[in-house]
């Protein structure tokens, strides 16, 4: 810590201080139910006035913090949030679930929704994507003679999943940038990570709790299936369907890997590190999603009004992520990071374990995915070179527990349990428990490729 730049030089005092911002942030979502932007927003300007904290350091620190952060990813964001809308609005949902059912075999229906879900969590947000298959999970259930909660456990797990660990979704793209984590490696090992919490979020579902949830599917739903043959050519082809979400992680990730294996001048990995750049590769996903416009209002619609729902969907994202680069960059510029990391080494604690930790609260208090693996990231970054971790592990480590629990407080929760028709308790344990066993899942994988040194 530079003493010149030093927002705190009491150790004390700055031990108190992150403690009391943490709890306050806490009790401001979990008792008054501020919104995540005022939550940080408060805690932080009170930190400010703390008699002993140098003013113009705090300000220095919140907007160098505020702005580097935004500057690395908000574009990115808002252009996976556009690439999101174009899929739910151009069919392309339905056509990657029908190529699952396809790849599966229709007698193993919850496998190919869970993996469905493993897919659509990456460009789709999660409460959106299982309102749009909600009535295939009825009439999947209907037809194969079981009950919703068999049918839509894995589904709802391997969403939440990879909306929560695998970049280019918003939370851990922002928590990778937040680290300094190589997105393209989070991507690669991230999915390796969710889909083993996918499936075992799979086999929660439909062998272990799902068939003793009696809940029926709904005649409401009856014959509603768009699994059918498509003669009319409604729905763009699989190709076109899954080109928006996988041309920009193979490129971004085909950067991170050139950066292995090839010297810094040479002319392919020059060249993938533009197309890999985030930024370029997400437009590039942007313009295939359009390519599946088929209808004059789509095409009026694309210019204008899914943009302006993909910045509203973004704005949340935005304004937390920036503040949570504050809050890293304010706690960066104090002695309690040398502390909470010496903590972990002389009492000999995995450091994985922190930012681990930290997921699960900010998730189990304010509900939100999104907050947790941002939380996790902020307050573990100014801490990395201490702890030994790379940004990789610590992302992902971080967004593993950002899932554990969903339950009452989750507005996700509560989308699947009303369209389901679960009963609440129920839900906890079907819902609940496949986040938690997903999570818990993904984290050991994510401690396996730690302990081993992949990660």
């Amino acid at each position: 810590m530079d003493p010149s730049t030093a927002v705190v030089s009491s150790p004390l005092l700055a031990l108190v201080a992150f403690l009391g911002v943490i709890m306050l942030l806490l009790f401001l979502i979990a008792k008054w139910r501020w919104h995540v932007f005022l939550a940080l927003l408060v805690p932080l300007l009170f930190f400010g006035v703390i008699p002993g904290v140098q003013q113009n350091n705090f300000i220095a620190a919140f907007e160098l913090g505020f702005g580097s952060t935004l500057g690395s990813i908000g574009v990115v964001i808002v252009l996976g949030s556009i690439i999101a809308e174009a899929l739910r609005h151009t069919g392309a949902i339905q056509t990657i679930t029908r190529t699952m059912v396809w790849a599966v075999g229709s007698t193993r229906m919850p496998l190919a929704l869970t993996l469905t879900g493993f897919v659509l969590g990456i460009a789709i947000f999660s409460d959106v994507a299982y309102v749009i298959l909600n009535p295939l999970v009825h009439s999947a259930a209907k037809m194969m003679g079981v009950t919703v909660s068999v049918m839509s456990i894995g589904l709802v797990g391997s969403m939440q999943l990879t909306h929560a660990i695998v970049p280019p979704t918003p939370g851990p793209l922002a928590a990778a940038a937040l680290l300094g984590a190589d997105i393209g490696k989070t991507i690669i090992f991230g999915s390796v990570a969710c889909l083993a919490g996918s499936l075992a979020g799979w086999i929660w579902g439909q062998y272990i709790v799902g068939p003793r949830i009696k809940t029926p599917p709904s005649d409401e739903y009856a014959g509603e299936n768009f699994l059918e043959d498509d003669p009319e050519g409604k729905l763009p082809g699989t190709l076109s369907s899954y080109a928006p979400i996988i041309v920009p992680i193979v490129l971004i990730s085909a950067q991170s890997v050139s950066r292995l294996f090839l010297e810094q001048d040479n002319i392919i990995r020059v060249g993938l590190a533009y197309v890999g750049w985030p930024v370029m590769a997400l437009s590039i996903g942007v313009l295939l999603a359009y390519r599946n416009i088929k209808t004059p209002e789509h095409r009026k619609d694309a210019k204008n009004a899914w943009v302006e729902e993909a910045l509203r969907m973004s704005a949340m994202i935005l304004v937390v992520t920036g503040l949570g680069g504050s809050l890293s960059e304010i706690l960066k510029a104090t002695p309690a990071v040398e502390y909470i990391s010496g903590f972990f080494a002389a009492y000999g604690l995995p450091s994985i374990l922190l930012p681990f930790v930290i997921g699960i609260i900010g998730n189990m208090i304010t509900g939100s995915t999104t907050v947790g693996v941002i939380t996790a990231a902020s307050l573990v970054a100014p801490m990395l070179g201490t702890l030994a971790l790379s940004p990789e592990a610590a992302m992902l480590a971080g967004a593993s527990g950002s899932v554990i629990i969903k339950y009452v407080n989750s507005s996700y929760f509560w989308v699947c349990t009303s369209l389901s028709r679960v009963p609440v308790n129920d839900a906890i344990l079907g819902y609940g428990g496949a986040t938690l066993v997903g999570g818990v899942t993904s984290f050991l994988v994510v401690c396996t490729m730690w302990a081993v040194g992949i990660i």
